[in-house]
């Protein structure tokens, strides 16, 4: 018999080293992450994060860090559609406990449909207020690229309201429109639609999209576009060569005083 030769032995227990070591390392590796943003809401100083972790069959740990926010037990949830439009509870997260963080093994979706859903996270102040909620963020398709555009909305008359409304795109292709206004008052609020044709248009042009109103003491409204009123699908690159303008109106109940407007799409400057 053939005596072994030593290199062919030690060639052989590298092998199954390697191998033990690299089944090792896939069991104790975490899986892939994302991780987002949750913004400021009703309590000023509160942020957060929620980052998805892809564990084993098919399941997605949630994890839930608040910053800022007062010790307690605070509700949190993940909601359909974006936080511009809000939804319906979709899964509630566990709460947010003292410590400022929450985790929620998640098995109804993968990790997969999670990262791409059509869907916003929310941490409410607490169970007895719901209505006040501490911080919340888009996620999945939802989340904000960096593709935006921004036009000017010119003052109209003597009101003394300007400012500007930016596009921004989705990763879903769908957007979000920010209308930040100067000289508005606090405790008011203003009507805004986009409009089809120019602001040269004589007589105006009707109105195609009906906007969030603007809140008078921040100045401010963000709404998603998806639609047109009409049921239309729109997308963020249809809006740069759309045929509009946005107007702003002093009141709901005085709709015909346009206090500020401006072109948008294909009419911008």
């Amino acid at each position: 018999m053939k005596p072994i030769k030593l290199n062919a032995v030690l060639a052989t227990l590298a092998i199954v080293a390697m191998m033990t070591v690299s089944g090792c390392k896939k069991d104790d590796t975490p899986g892939a992450e994302t991780s987002y943003d949750l913004k400021v809401q009703d309590v000023l100083g509160v942020t957060g994060k929620a980052t998805f972790i892809e564990t084993e069959n098919n399941a997605t740990t949630i994890d839930v860090v608040l910053f800022g926010a007062e010790a307690g037990v605070h509700p949190a949830e993940l909601r359909m559609n974006s936080a511009a439009e809000g939804g319906a509870v979709v899964v509630n997260l566990n709460p947010v406990d003292a410590s400022g963080k929450s985790s929620t093994l998640v098995t109804s979706m993968s990790y997969s449909e999670l990262i791409g859903y059509d869907g916003f996270i929310q941490v409410l102040k607490s169970s007895s207020e719901p209505g006040i909620i501490l911080a919340k963020g888009d996620i999945g398709g939802n989340v904000i690229t960096d593709t935006r555009i921004s036009y000017t909305l010119e003052e109209v008359g003597a009101y003394g309201v300007s400012g500007t409304a930016l596009f921004e795109k989705r990763k879903n292709g769908n957007s979000l429109v920010t209308l930040d206004l100067d000289g508005t008052i606090s405790g008011e609020v203003y009507p805004a639609t986009i409009n089809l044709s120019s602001v040269a248009t004589i007589g105006g042009g009707p109105v195609t999209r009906t906007l969030n109103s603007v809140n008078g003491t921040t100045g401010k409204s963000h709404t998603t576009l998806r639609k047109l009123d009409g049921g239309l699908v729109i997308t963020y690159d249809n809006w740069l060569v759309y045929n509009g303008y946005i107007n702003i109106y002093q009141t709901a109940a005085e709709f015909a005083n346009i206090i500020s407007q401006g072109n948008i799409g294909s009419n911008a400057d």
